[in-house]
């Protein structure tokens, strides 16, 4: 029994290893699919020992302080950075930075997500296509609660070499934070002040 519980414990561990190494060479936080991606390299498909989003994200710490120290600080200030001219750019819909920009844990590759409060998306629609911001509209499922789910818009585009989603909330529908994948507690907000004290002087 114990020699059985040490196996699954140690699959648990590789699974979640290799689950944050694609993570981190991806710049996604998409957690189900690199669970995935991770079972079938290890030929794992199957198997009962899937790691939590809690445990890939802390495992995904440790593969940039063991692989990334030198880069990946320079790399999350810079998108910090990108992520504070982003934020002013759109503060007339009082923009939230949210997710791994937010946390710490973004690497050159991740996108810088914003929080957007419109009356109506086509106001969005509108302030982009007067700046010639070309775009793309996608959808994003987000948890509110166990029992609510909703599906909200999302507008990508790239400032220079920096991918932006904007995920909007519109006024007649929910506006606190969803539920953060990694650990199902309300999702961390940052205001633009904040934001800019992260950045520092610098910027």
């Amino acid at each position: 029994m114990g020699h059985k519980h040490t196996k699954d414990l140690q699959m648990r561990q590789r699974l979640a290893q290799a689950a944050a190494q694609i993570l981190a060479e991806s710049g996604s936080r998409d957690f189900y699919a690199a669970k995935r991606k991770a079972a079938l390299h290890l030929g794992a498909v199957d198997t009962r020992n899937m790691p939590s989003n809690a445990e890939i994200d802390q495992a995904l710490r440790e593969y940039q302080r063991l692989f990334r120290a030198d880069a990946q600080p320079a790399a999350l200030q810079n998108l910090r950075a990108r992520a504070l001219q982003a934020m002013e750019f759109f503060a007339p819909f009082r923009p939230k930075l949210v997710g791994s920009v937010l946390d710490g844990s973004a690497d050159i590759h991740s996108p810088v997500v914003l929080h957007l409060f419109v009356p109506r998306l086509e106001d969005l629609d509108i302030f982009l296509m007067e700046h010639q911001i070309p775009y793309e509209q996608g959808e994003r499922k987000v948890r509110f609660s166990a029992e609510q789910t909703l599906t909200l818009p999302v507008l990508r585009f790239y400032a220079e070499d920096t991918r932006i989603e904007l995920v909007v909330f519109v006024q007649d529908g929910p506006l606190q934070p969803p539920l953060s994948p990694v650990d199902g507690r309300p999702m961390q907000r940052a205001s633009l002040n904040r934001v800019r004290e992260l950045v520092g002087p610098a910027a």
